[in-house]
């Protein structure tokens, strides 16, 4: 099972024919495991990993990660709190953290206005944050063991005399 999620996680575009090669199993036993996987929640969507520099529409996009301080609920814990973030359309990850802050958020929207706007008024706003940082994603270079930056390109420096 861990082989075959392995090989879904670095190519989901593989066919099960493909896999039951690969791993020496018949295509009913991988295609039962994959079920299975996606049955318990353990494979929750399949994507396309797209560099956001190569797609016009993302390039105007402004992406930030912010810092959130906040107060545990009674009972809920950071449950609760991270419930009434997460479900913001323009929150596209929100991590629990250890050390300086609580949460973690990443967001995005099209303008540093529009998310400043968001972090002023509807993060900062809810019940229980302390406090926010806000840090504007300037360039992304690597992401989720994906490389954003062309390795091929000459990076040797020019000599002048």
């Amino acid at each position: 099972m861990e082989e075959i999620l392995q090989l879904l996680q670095d190519n989901a575009r593989l066919s099960v024919a493909d896999i039951a090669a690969m791993t020496k199993r018949s295509e009913d036993e991988v295609a039962e495991i994959i079920r299975k996987l996606e049955d318990d929640g353990v494979i929750l969507k399949y994507a396309a990993i797209v560099n956001p520099d190569k797609v016009a529409e993302s390039k105007e996009k402004v992406r930030a990660e912010i810092e959130i301080q906040v107060t545990p609920e009674r009972e809920h814990g950071f449950d609760a709190i991270a419930d009434r973030i997460y479900r913001y359309p323009q929150v596209k990850s929100l991590y629990l953290m250890s050390g300086g802050y609580d949460l973690k958020v990443v967001i995005e929207g099209e303008s540093l206005q529009e998310v400043a706007f968001f972090v002023a008024r509807k993060l900062s706003t809810l019940n229980g944050v302390k406090s926010t940082k806000t840090h504007f994603m300037l360039k992304v270079y690597k992401e989720n063991d994906v490389l954003y930056v062309d390795e091929k390109k000459d990076r040797r420096q020019g000599v002048t005399a």
